[in-house]
């Protein structure tokens, strides 16, 4: 009889390692940048404001990561300053960019133990969204990539792309497990998959990534880190 619950997803920014807070290091130069350019009632909040309806207006173009941040960051520099913004402005913006495809990994407590421990058991799929290039300098780095069974960058997670992913990498979703510190996209889609949701809570959340928790499902649960990841598959399993 197949087990329970035999292959554990791991979303990869903020799950496995620190990310979101290097989008916020950027924004705040962001606006430092632009501080003499624009209006003084376009202050940081405001031009952050500005900021995140162009990434949500731009994410069906560009999709998820720095790439995109960068060319949003651009954009709102041009429309906020009607134009008026200087080249070298718009040069430090893309050396912001670039810096932020050079910072050293930096794996978050208890994220390698939790890895290595269920890797012993249970198929271990890593499942990120993002750049392809950025997605995999980050797995290298990161000394995790050979503890996986699968790795699967995509656009977007949702239910469908979640049943593909586990019918490829074990016995299918309902059979499954995804981590992850972002309810819409880690906990939500696989559990509308028929699979568990287990929802790591991260500090620093980007807005586009909120949705409410499924509190209402079986299969939905949260853990403060991921010390406790081990003891609740096997629980489950």
């Amino acid at each position: 009889m197949t087990r329970k619950l035999t292959t554990i997803g791991f979303d990869a920014d903020d799950t496995l390692w620190h990310n979101e807070r290097f989008f916020r290091i950027t924004q705040d130069r962001f606006a430092e940048l632009l501080r003499d350019h624009v209006p003084r009632e376009l202050d940081s909040q405001a031009l952050g404001a500005r900021l995140l309806a162009a990434e949500k207006q731009n994410l069906g173009r560009y999709g998820y990561g720095v790439k995109g941040f960068t060319l949003s960051m651009i954009e709102t520099a041009i429309e906020v300053t009607d134009a008026r913004v200087p080249a070298s402005v718009i040069q430090e913006l893309i050396v912001a960019g670039q810096m932020m495809l050079s910072y050293p990994i930096e794996l978050l407590p208890n994220a390698q133990n939790a890895v290595e421990a269920l890797a012993d058991s249970h198929r271990v799929v890593l499942v990120t969204k993002g750049d392809l290039l950025d997605q995999e300098r980050k797995l290298a780095q990161s000394g995790l990539g050979d503890l996986f069974d699968g790795v699967e960058i995509v656009s977007e997670k949702t239910p469908q792309i979640y049943a593909e992913i586990f019918a490829r990498h074990g016995d299918g979703p309902e059979h499954a497990m995804m981590v992850g510190n972002s309810m819409r996209s880690d906990v939500v889609p696989i559990i509308e998959a028929g699979g568990w949701g287990t929802y790591v809570p991260h500090g620093l959340v980007w807005e586009v990534e909120y949705a409410p928790a499924p509190v209402h499902s079986s299969r939905y649960t949260e853990i403060a880190d991921l010390s406790a990841l081990p003891a609740l598959v096997a629980r489950i399993s």
